[in-house]
């Protein structure tokens, strides 16, 4: 990937890079407790055709640790401020997880902003069930460590197979998790955790697509689904036999989404 860079956002110096030269602009913001290079596999197959920024949330990897309570209309500004810096008067938005909040939100504040829209394993639309396991997993994170909420998360995120198949991947992921600063973790999975934008979907007029894992048990098909049938006009897409870290599993699968997807509503409004 290209040389990181650096732009402070008032108290918030943010970490960034730009990818590729001259292709449609693209925007991609990761999942609570990641980073930006868990796009890298997406980026490498991507590159040639967009213009990609990709940063570390506010707490994240290399950008300031800042403590307190995280709002999601601060990573909406960061993300704008950052689109701004890198010339990009509108974009493509693809949000992952957490990532997939922040871009529900900056998609129903800010539209002019978006030529379109990549909701990635993200949620909306939880039912009290699923409310309560995420507002437990909150406690015990709060409660514990993210090297504790990593271990219990493990086999909610990638499949056995890969486990197995991949035990480089998996030690690289434990110690990037373990470099985590425990209270900006708690902030942005709060955010994750009491944030649902289900009521106000039908505001997004912009191409979307949607996709998750067929076994993800957390963003699960059903939201997905949700989600379609409330985004005028959106794609859907359930990638068979993956579940929630789709970015680290199958980037491959994910660029061909996001290509195909650009594609057809190139194609469809050329």
């Amino acid at each position: 990937m290209a040389e990181a860079r650096e732009h402070t956002v008032g108290e918030v110096t943010l970490n960034y890079r730009i990818d590729g030269d001259g292709g449609e602009p693209l925007v991609c913001i990761h999942g609570v407790g990641s980073y930006l290079e868990a796009w890298s596999g997406v980026v490498e197959r991507l590159k040639d055709r967009f213009t990609i920024l990709t940063f570390d949330l506010r707490g994240h990897g290399r950008s300031s640790r800042v403590k307190g309570r995280y709002e999601i209309d601060d990573f909406v500004a960061e993300t704008l401020e950052l689109a701004d810096k890198t010339g990009f008067p509108t974009f493509n938005l693809a949000g992952f997880s957490l990532g997939g909040l922040i871009a529900q939100r900056l998609a129903l504040t800010h539209l002019p902003r978006l030529r379109r829209l990549v909701l990635l394993s993200t949620v909306a639309g939880r039912t009290p069930e699923e409310r309560e396991r995420v507002l437990a997993r909150l406690a015990a994170l709060q409660a514990g460590t993210p090297a504790d909420h990593h271990t219990a998360s493990l086999s909610r995120w990638l499949t056995e197979a890969f486990q197995e198949e991949h035990p480089d991947v998996i030690a690289w992921l434990r110690a990037r998790d373990a470099e985590n600063d425990p209270d900006c973790y708690a902030a942005a999975y709060r955010v994750l955790a009491e944030t649902d934008f289900g009521g106000f979907l039908d505001q997004i007029r912009c191409p979307t697509l949607i996709a998750t894992g067929e076994e993800d048990v957390g963003s699960n098909p059903r939201m997905a689904r949700y989600m379609h049938d409330r985004i005028p006009g959106s794609q859907l897409t359930l990638f068979p036999g993956l579940r929630h870290s789709i970015l680290i599993e199958a980037p491959d699968v994910v660029a061909e989404a996001i290509d195909n997807f650009v594609s057809n509503t190139e194609a469809a409004h050329g």
